[in-house]
């Protein structure tokens, strides 16, 4: 069932709230200036460079632009400003003068965090690892390879369904491999890198998936899988339960997830309309108005693997976003209204 929120990407039409901070037109228009000018102008196929010792030359030190609060001295300032997420800080000696950021832009603040390289949370290494039946969101899950191939595994987010059938919800580059894996390829829970095995281990068939496109700023990166029998899944997230619903995200919003390699953890939302470059195994793809999150406790919120991972607002069970990448532990996702509605789906909920 879908409630009846509005979709997030009105964000660039109206005054919303960022939590507790109005978030305007003109502050959407600065974030969007600085966006263009650091992530969006550059060419997304030299993901090598951005494999190289880390510099601070702009923009490749930059990998995300959006609206949060200023930290100032590790403390919390209650000042909205335009945050710039770098791979790493440095002391202004060390920056020639072309390559220092602004301070303020149109008379906006800045902040810049730390955050490392942000990159799709799939993975090529085994961690905590199920066989469930029914499988439940949250456990591992995972295409078929090629001869040669390295396995790899995400995270089963959600049930999603249609008049058509219900499917397992997560990421493009978990069902299709970033675009790459034709219809009816088949998904297993066990992934084949978890001990997963082909001859019995299919639950589901690459059903749809939302185009990823490195040339502009990607709004989602989800696919579905439709099961091959409707008793191999269940709706229950583990550690969680059944999605009440879902909701628009908030920043200072206090979110959990279950996802296939950290288990269950929970975190705070600093923002909802992040811009971030994400670096895959062979391209590098640009997403807008994202979800940010950072764990509550200084633990990891995510690691490669929780790709796929559902988030929900931990006081309603309300979903929010569909984690796709990680940096430093922290998280981001797509905002859930925009996976289900371009996937034509609703989540299941009870």
């Amino acid at each position: 069932m879908r409630s009846a929120s509005s979709n997030p990407r009105s964000i660039s039409r109206r005054a919303v709230f960022h939590g507790r901070f109005e978030v305007n037109v003109s502050l959407l228009a600065a974030k969007d200036e600085l966006s263009t000018r650091y992530l969006r102008s550059i060419d997304r196929r030299q993901v090598p460079t951005f494999r190289q010792p880390i510099t601070p030359a702009l923009p490749w030190n930059v990998v995300g632009v959006g609206i949060g609060e200023k930290v100032s001295n590790g403390k919390p300032t209650g000042i909205t400003c335009i945050k710039f997420l770098v791979r790493n800080k440095f002391l202004k000696h060390m920056i020639p003068t072309s390559h220092i950021l602004p301070v303020m832009h149109r008379r906006i603040p800045t902040d810049i965090e730390e955050v490392g390289l942000i990159h799709a949370a799939s993975t090529d290494t085994a961690d905590f690892t199920t066989r469930i039946r029914p499988a439940q969101p949250g456990c591992s899950i995972g295409h078929s390879t090629s001869a040669g191939q390295v396995p790899e595994a995400g995270t089963f987010g959600a049930l999603v369904q249609d008049a058509n059938g219900t499917y397992i919800l997560s990421n493009n580059h978990v069902l299709a491999e970033e675009n790459v894996l034709p219809n009816g390829t088949p998904i297993f829970q066990p992934s084949l890198l978890d001990q997963g095995n082909a001859a019995t281990d299919q639950i589901a068939g690459l059903t749809r998936s939302i185009a990823l496109d490195a040339n502009v700023m990607n709004t989602v990166d989800c696919a579905i899988a439709q099961l091959t029998s409707p008793e191999l899944a269940s709706p229950a997230i583990l550690e969680i339960g059944v999605p009440a619903g879902f909701t628009t995200a908030t920043s200072d919003m206090v979110v959990h997830k279950f996802g296939r390699s950290t288990g269950y953890t929970v975190g705070t939302i600093k923002s909802i309309a992040m811009d971030v470059n994400v670096v895959y195994d062979t391209v590098m793809f640009g997403f807008t108005n994202q979800i940010f999150v950072q764990s509550a406790d200084g633990t990891d919120f995510c690691a490669s693997g929780d790709s796929g991972s559902l988030i929900l607002e931990r006081q309603s069970r309300n979903a929010i976003g569909l984690l796709h990448a990680t940096s430093a532990g922290a998280a981001f996702a797509n905002h859930i209204e925009d996976v289900l509605q371009q996937l034509g789906v609703d989540l299941v909920t009870g």
